[in-house]
């Protein structure tokens, strides 16, 4: 089979693959498409992130959706034919963590196409993929491949939904409108929030979370005064959720933030600075959110019933024979959201 391999920045290839032999309670998958996602992208364009770096070559993808095309023995729930939706995540249910339910903090987790262990753990851009039958989640008849993808990704905002807490008739603020900002959206939407203002530095990625129900979105480079109309009488918002990893899109988020109110980072960036006086004064509550785990099967629910449309995000579909020219495209914010590669 064919498999997207990472060798180095801006060294990505595809090359054949072996595919492992079916165990006890695992499924063959033929890949059908999978999303890029931005640490992906850290991988193809610098060769890692932080203190992640490549060691050796590497399969990269974890947004994946396709067919199951063998079951392993002990297998209930799944057959030859099934559409499904894959759980990159396989935390190892025994450590500390995973005992308290908290299998994303787990100390032996599996994550697809992560450099964070060595040897490192291969991704599912490849045509072929052998997985635990507990990642897959089978896919309604009307729902595509494509939107299938983007399960982990809107699993990745329905967790911070979690950590935020209710979202009934909340003020919401969303800084940064790439894909996890504009799934944002959609999570709180979906969980009673009142009104959703998003920013960004660039009008392209905010004509995107317009076209998932934004009620308002703000280019903070060129119109920054309309968000500061948002910090009169001590702020506006009573959540936020930082997207960006943005030294400048903290400050400002805080300043418009009411007392008491949950500032929520999921933006990966460096070390940052922010004022604290008024963190302190406004009691504002920071709290991370780090990849998921239960949210992922909600996340296919949510897709499969309709209760959300990812299509507006989608924004390319290139063949595993143009990935070079896929990740070129990924990387491009003035003119696309999501790109996804097809597999077959």
């Amino acid at each position: 089979m064919k498999a997207v391999v990472i060798h180095a920045a801006r060294d990505l290839r595809l090359e054949d693959w072996d595919m492992a032999a079916i165990g006890a309670g695992q499924v063959g998958i033929a890949i059908a498409a999978g999303g890029i996602c931005g640490s992906d992208l850290h991988y193809y364009q610098h060769g890692g992130f932080g203190a992640v770096r490549l060691r050796e070559p590497m399969v990269l993808g974890h947004e994946v959706a396709g067919t199951v095309s063998a079951v392993g023995s002990g297998v209930a729930g799944l057959k030859s034919g099934d559409r499904v939706a894959v759980s990159p995540s396989l935390p190892c249910n025994r450590c500390e963590y995973c005992l308290k339910g908290q299998q994303n903090q787990c100390f032996d987790m599996r994550f697809y196409g992560s450099a964070m262990r060595m040897p490192h753990v291969h991704g599912a851009f490849r045509q072929q993929l052998v997985a635990d039958a507990s990642q897959c989640h089978q896919l309604a008849d009307s729902t595509t491949f494509a939107e299938g993808a983007f399960a982990e990704p809107l699993a990745v905002t329905l967790h911070a939904v979690n950590r935020a807490g209710s979202m009934l008739n909340k003020r919401v603020l969303v800084t940064g409108s790439g894909p996890i900002g504009a799934l944002c959206i959609l999570a709180a939407r979906a969980h009673g929030a009142r009104e959703i203002v998003v920013t960004d530095i660039h009008d392209a990625p905010l004509a995107y979370a317009d076209a998932v129900g934004a009620d308002r979105t703000i280019n903070v480079a060129t119109s920054a005064e309309q968000l500061a109309e948002y910090a009169v009488g001590k702020g506006s918002f009573d959540v936020m959720f930082e997207c960006s990893g943005n030294a400048a899109a903290l400050t400002t988020g805080i300043n418009v933030l009411r007392p008491r109110s949950v500032l929520i980072q999921l933006g990966l960036g460096g070390e940052m600075s922010l004022p604290q006086n008024l963190v302190v004064s406004k009691e504002i509550e920071i709290r991370g959110s780090f990849r998921f785990h239960e949210e992922f099967a909600l996340a296919v629910d949510l897709i499969n019933q309709r209760r959300v449309d990812v299509n507006p995000l989608l924004t390319d579909t290139f063949g595993i024979d143009d990935a070079v020219a896929a990740f070129e495209a990924a990387g491009d914010r003035s003119r696309t959201m999501k790109v996804q590669l097809a597999f077959s």
